[in-house]
């Protein structure tokens, strides 16, 4: 499979992301960069997913609902689906980990839910850049049983990455797929982690940072090809 990919986009829900991540900007701007499949991976939440997908569904951009994580010991993780209800029901259970700290928009912006029209019908009074208090291997089970597939984000970063907190990737959490932010060198990482796929994707919080003619989906990891195959589907 031949599929072009930025994986880790964040939409307005996101409070360190721009006002303009609206549903229609972002498939317009991953369409004119060259790209043929994107995941929205919003902090914390999914409430952007179904009105990114449905412009992508309108203008043949495969668009997968996921959701950046913060676990209890404070490194994300990227989590995808082969459908919204199934993400949804993440996000819900993530949601109700964290503190219940309100969003401080003069800090960190707004946390905006938009429609697929990019008009603005709600806002998430909840602060969404917190860890949730749940533990990475209690994650990693339940996202497993939701069908979702699951790994560490931007392991190259000195925060929030699995080895600046913990050091090394923890072999009993079977994590086959590790992500690059989109400034790392590929091969380096590749050769270090030799029996894991490397996806390299954006982390969008701005249009101009989606992926610019973005990597080829690896045909060698079956997970995300078989998520693909079933996101296809349910479409």
């Amino acid at each position: 499979m031949s599929l072009i990919y930025d994986f880790h986009i964040h939409t307005a829900v996101s409070p360190c992301a721009d006002i303009t991540m609206t549903p229609n900007n972002i498939v317009n701007m991953s369409i004119l960069k060259g790209l043929q499949a994107i995941a929205i991976t919003d902090h914390q939440t999914t409430a952007n997913c179904e009105a990114v997908m449905k412009v992508g569904r309108e203008k043949g951009l495969l668009v997968i609902p996921g959701i950046e994580i913060e676990c209890m010991e404070e490194f994300h993780l990227i989590a995808l689906f082969a459908n919204l209800k199934e993400a949804e029901d993440i996000g819900r259970w993530i949601n109700e980990g964290l503190p219940k700290i309100n969003n401080r928009k003069d800090l960190f912006g707004p946390q905006l839910i938009l429609n697929e029209e990019d008009d603005i019908v709600g806002e998430l009074e909840q602060l969404l850049l917190t860890a949730t208090q749940i533990t990475v291997s209690d994650i990693v089970k339940e996202v497993r049983r939701k069908n979702g597939v699951i790994y560490p984000a931007h392991i190259d970063r000195n925060s929030y990455s699995i080895l600046s907190n913990l050091g090394a990737v923890p072999e009993e959490l079977n994590f086959n797929i590790l992500e690059i932010s989109r400034k790392a060198s590929f091969k380096e990482y590749e050769n270090m982690y030799n029996r894991c796929t490397i996806i390299q994707s954006s982390d969008a919080h701005y249009l101009s940072d989606i992926a610019e003619n973005g990597r080829v989906l690896p045909n060698s990891n079956h997970e995300l090809i078989h998520l693909v195959h079933q996101l296809n589907n349910n479409n």
